[in-house]
């Protein structure tokens, strides 16, 4: 199949060249405004409790938890002058005119003390948007330039979680701009370093425009049936360069190997799709198929990072297997011009330094093994004490305003008003009749440690006391159907503290009937269940479906359990570092955010399926030219040093081009972007230069033949449904079998 598609890109290179360049302008031209269409939300399950309390407050009493924070600090004495009380009774006002009575303050609650700071300097009024995510970034956009004040009696400041994913979608769309026009670049030096020609150095480039604008179209159209989440864009970006860069690698370089084996460039290009297209289309599936576990997630923000990923990726393989390939045809041995660099020529076949690499190692592979396993385990130590949490404030840069509002609230408020617990008891039927019972649970409420300050229907209490009884204000807390009860913490909400405070509410009897718990912590609770509830299965479907789709690549039981067992020792090394930086805070001073004492919940595990896909990336790479050779010398030893050889240094370019693109992204201001970006550059490299030089060779050689070993009735399905090496393709334009007529060459290709 491979053969006959070589054979067709070459006859009408023209036609795909040209097709290819009408998809990318029509991609651009119909997706180009794909991020006005995506979604800055998608972080919470559907299905779960505090998404079910969130939706029965909305419809039933039109209120969620505040999410608007304005921060009031009086230029001269106290929040409790006049002249500062009349500035922030306006402010609130004006804030209530905006989003109707979902406003309270610290004036409007008959100066309550939780909503002033602890010397009466400042206070807060806090505010809810209703609706989605995507209304609530809307509003905030105009709310925060129109509050934010500064004249002679106090100065306003926004925070509160609109404010803060406002900024962290603003802060990541102007990193975004800013890495691209890093990694670019510096790719294209690379490129040119390894290639030597700029021809041939700008040629991944163009691919990875294919994937890139392509991947764009996909993601437009995905959205226009489901949530998707505006920072799927950033693996888009990058996944789409660093593929395409890794596939054309490949490609052309296999491409210029068979034109210095002698084979005329028609010949070449056939014989490149029908063995590193091959490879390329394994490796696209491999990472696909990685990628494919995130749609186990009920979260919108991980199913996000599929479609982007597996677009991105089967799109980078069709243009590395037919754009490319025929941009190769049209180019012929021209590739090689425009030359920057000496032509070198290549070493003889076991000469090469990879090939002394290998054979290095196979003469001592179990010490060799032993040394590198024991270090990647001591690197992967501290991810046995793994916590994950969900982002707030603190993912961004200490200079942005939203992040200084909340810093100043931590230091000096006794209470986190944002981030209150919501008690929904919709079965609660006429709660007037029902204020006895009321009271009584917001007293129990109130006495939990953590707890700062319940307000309920029947008034507000602290410490099982009651310190303002019903009003106006209180109206909020009631329907026909139903009562909640706001529990404002003592703690950070997003806490092992606030995670326990969440469980200590749910587990309190209560005596209004079934309750559920909506709010920040109980939305940590919620997230942390979800996400590990199916992180097992997605593991699970991980590692089947690598296992099914290595063994129809290379027929044999051993090789797909072994690539397995050495991504994970990869990962685990990996992600111990990022816990050992990122929780723990060493190098939080250098790489410049904050610790928090844990890693958000959803990046793991998008990490984790990233960084598989693109470590069994290279897998496929090495084994296909081990397996390759092989066949042709049925000499183990000799095939793994010559494949290690072939590969090594397209794989360690691939890898450190790769890398380039992730650290460029980890420069952004955004904590957990920053956490992304440095992430999986460290496992693409480590990957690259410790597991594929060490202990792929050291595990190759000790197995032997047996690598290639399958039992007998998989062996016979291999042979039926097995995706097996391509013979060589008799010369273009010469018939495949001696009996057939020759085709006919199209007019237009001498």
């Amino acid at each position: 199949m491979l053969i006959g598609l070589g054979r067709f890109t070459v006859r009408w290179r023209k036609a795909i060249l040209v097709g290819a360049a009408v998809f990318v302008v029509a991609s651009f031209v119909i997706a180009g405004g794909v991020a006005d269409k995506l979604t800055t939300g998608g972080f919470a399950d559907p299905a779960s409790e505090s998404e079910q309390a969130a939706a029965i407050l909305q419809r039933e009493f039109g209120s969620l938890d505040p999410n608007v924070v304005l921060l009031v600090t009086a230029k001269d004495g106290t929040v409790d002058d006049a002249a500062v009380a009349a500035a922030g009774t306006r402010i609130t006002q004006e804030l209530s005119d905006k989003l109707g009575n979902t406003v309270a303050s610290y004036w409007s609650l008959g100066n309550a003390p939780p909503l002033a700071s602890r010397n009466h300097t400042q206070a807060l009024v806090l505010g809810v948007i209703t609706g989605g995510d995507d209304h609530v970034d809307d509003v905030i956009k105009t709310l925060s330039p129109e509050f934010t004040r500064d004249n002679a009696t106090v100065s306003v400041a926004v925070g509160g979680r609109a404010e803060v994913f406002r900024q962290v979608g603003e802060t990541i769309k102007s990193d975004l701009s800013r890495a691209e026009s890093i990694a670019l670049p510096i790719t294209l030096i690379l490129l040119v370093i390894v290639f030597g020609s700029l021809i041939a150095a700008g040629l991944p480039l163009l691919v990875g425009i294919v994937a890139i604008a392509g991947s764009f179209l996909v993601l437009y159209v995905v959205a226009s049936v489901t949530d998707v989440s505006v920072y799927s864009l950033n693996l888009t970006t990058a996944l789409g360069l660093g593929l395409a860069i890794d596939y054309s690698l490949f490609i052309v370089s296999r491409f210029r190997e068979e034109l210095h084996n002698g084979l005329e460039p028609h010949d070449a290009v056939v014989r490149t799709v029908a063995t590193a297209g091959r490879t390329v289309a394994g490796s696209a599936l491999t990472v696909a198929v990685s990628l494919t576990a995130l749609w186990l997630f009920p979260l919108a923000f991980l199913r996000s990072f599929a479609y982007a990923g597996i677009a991105v990726a089967l799109l980078a393989a069709v243009g590395a297997v037919l754009v490319l390939p025929a941009m190769l045809a049209v180019l012929g041995a021209k590739v090689n011009s425009v030359r920057i660099l000496r032509h070198r020529e290549p070493k003889p076949v076991g000469e090469g330094v990879w090939h002394r690499v290998a054979m290095t190692v196979m003469r001592r592979p179990i010490p060799i093994a032993t040394v590198v396993i024991l270090f990647l385990l001591l690197l992967g130590v501290p991810f046995l004490r793994l916590a994950i949490g969900l982002p707030d404030d603190r993912v961004l840069p200490q200079s942005l305003s939203s992040r200084q509002v909340q810093d100043q609230i931590r230091e000096h408020f006794t209470s986190q008003e944002a981030g209150a617990l919501q008690v929904v008891a919709p079965a609660l039927a006429d709660p007037q009749s029902h204020t006895e019972e009321i009271s009584s649970y917001a007293t129990a409420l109130s006495k939990l440690h953590g707890v700062a300050r319940v307000d309920a229907l029947t008034g507000s209490y602290v410490d099982g006391q009651s310190i303002a009884g019903p009003g106006d204000i209180t109206a909020r807390f009631e329907s026909d159907r139903g009562t909640w009860v706001s529990v404002v913490p003592s703690v950070e909400p997003l806490s092992d503290a606030g995670e326990q405070l969440a469980h200590e509410v749910r587990d309190l009897a209560s005596p209004v009937g079934t309750v559920l718990v909506n709010g920040p912590s109980a939305q940590l609770v919620d997230s942390k269940s979800s996400l590990l509830d199916r992180l097992p299965w997605a593991a699970l479907w991980i590692a089947i479906s690598t296992f099914v789709l290595l063994f129809l690549l290379f027929g044999s039981v051993v090789v797909p359990i072994k690539a397995l067992v050495l991504n994970v020792l990869s990962l685990t090394a990996t992600f111990g570092a990022m816990v050992w930086i990122f929780q723990d805070g060493h190098l939080s001073g250098l790489l410049d955010f904050t610790a928090v004492g844990s890693l958000a919940a959803t990046m793991p595990i998008l990490m984790f399926c990233v960084a598989f896909g693109l470590s069994m990336d290279y897998e496929v790479f090495l084994l296909s030219r081990i397996k390759e050779e092989h066949d042709i010398t049925h000499d183990n030893r000799s095939s793994v040093a010559i494949g290690l050889e072939r590969t090594g240094r397209i794989v360690t370019a691939a890898a450190v081009i790769i890398s380039v693109v992730f650290i460029a992204f980890s420069t952004s201001g955004v904590a957990f972007v920053k956490l992304f970006g440095i992430g999986l550059a460290l496992a693409v490299l480590m990957d690259a230069f410790v597991i594929r030089s060490t202990l792929v060779p050291a595990f190759m050689v000790l197995a032997g033949e047996a690598n290639w070993w399958a039992p007998k009735p998989l062996r016979k399905l291999y042979e039926k449904i097995g995706i097996p090496e391509s013979e060589p393709p008799a010369p273009f334009g010469a018939p495949a079998d001696p009996t057939a007529p020759a085709p006919v060459e199209p007019a237009e290709v001498p």
